[in-house]
């Protein structure tokens, strides 16, 4: 009887975790509010982990126009700046706000900085890249600029990795069939 309740309540937790989404995660925004994922319930989210100080990091400019494009029809880019590789994000928060606004005029959402990977990952990105959890997209994050994109249902519908541009044919088609799952 008591393998019986162990064996229950470990198919229980393997449940939970499979229905978790990214909107039971809470992040500080780069201002430093708590920022529910949540918030973005029923819109396409395209989360990137950024830096600065990295080949990359021109993307930003290529994110902006992403944002721009599609941001009326319901989706939104976060930006999640992560010093995990070659130390290429190692400004504070303001910092990096002043960075991405001045140099490349990001006006999509920022959160502060945090571990996408390692012993202090933070607990998004233990979600985002546990492959149980997300079996398709699930695995450790290579390096700066990864791009999750999420579902009005706060699911992981795919992950393009930092070689893949924001204006690339097989992102923007990713986000035209999450967008139209709005409708």
């Amino acid at each position: 009887m008591k393998k019986l309740f162990v064996l229950l309540a470990l198919l229980g937790t393997t449940l939970m975790a499979a229905e978790k989404t990214v909107y039971d995660f809470t992040l500080n925004s780069i201002e430093g509010q708590s920022t529910p994922l949540a918030s973005f319930k029923g819109k396409v989210v395209l989360l990137v982990n950024v830096a600065s100080r990295c080949g990359f990091t021109p993307q930003y400019a290529g994110l902006e126009a992403l944002y721009e494009k599609y941001k009326d029809r319901g989706f939104v880019i976060v930006g999640i700046p992560a010093n995990n590789f070659g130390a290429q994000e190692p400004g504070t928060n303001q910092e990096i706000k002043t960075f991405c606004t001045s140099k490349y005029h990001v006006t999509f959402p920022m959160m502060a900085k945090v571990s996408v990977k390692g012993e202090d990952i933070t607990p998004l990105y233990a979600f985002l890249t546990d492959k149980a959890a997300n079996p398709k997209t699930g695995g450790e994050i290579g390096w700066n600029f990864t791009k999750f994109l999420i579902g009005p249902d706060g699911k992981v519908v795919a992950r393009f990795d930092s070689e893949v541009e924001p204006d690339s044919k097989d992102l923007n088609s990713a986000i035209e069939g999450a967008l139209a799952r709005l409708k």
